[in-house]
């Protein structure tokens, strides 16, 4: 059973930047590819970003391409979500997840962490 611990979250002005930790408590955590999504109010959970347990396949979903970096430090155990050029509509609850393999399909996720909210005013 993995444990995963979202960090990180909470208000910015658009434009600016945060960045989201997820800590795990597995020192398989390396065996594991990593994902991040977010779910807004009253929407679903949507794709953000993906990593391969060696960091050499990364994935993003479409409205963040350019703008997020996700990134690991097995050594850490612990995946990162680096958002920059944030806008109003990348407010929502950020989740992190582990999975065999890096993909964009949210129920092929075995562990979830319980969500790291943010906030982007305009």
């Amino acid at each position: 059973q993995v444990q995963l611990v979202e960090s990180g979250g909470g208000l910015v002005q658009a434009g600016g930047s945060l960045r989201l930790s997820c800590a795990a408590s597995e020192h398989t955590f390396s065996r594991y590819a990593m994902g991040w999504f977010r779910q807004a109010p009253g929407k679903e959970r949507e794709f953000v970003a993906t990593i391969s347990w060696s960091g050499g396949n990364i994935y993003y979903g479409d409205s963040v391409k350019g703008r997020f970096t996700i990134s690991r430090d097995n050594a850490k155990n612990t995946v990162y979500l680096q958002m920059n050029s944030l806008k109003p509509e990348d407010t929502a609850v950020y989740y992190c997840a582990a999975a065999a393999l890096p993909q964009p399909v949210a129920h092929r996720y075995d562990y979830w962490g319980q969500g790291t909210q943010v906030t982007v005013s305009s």
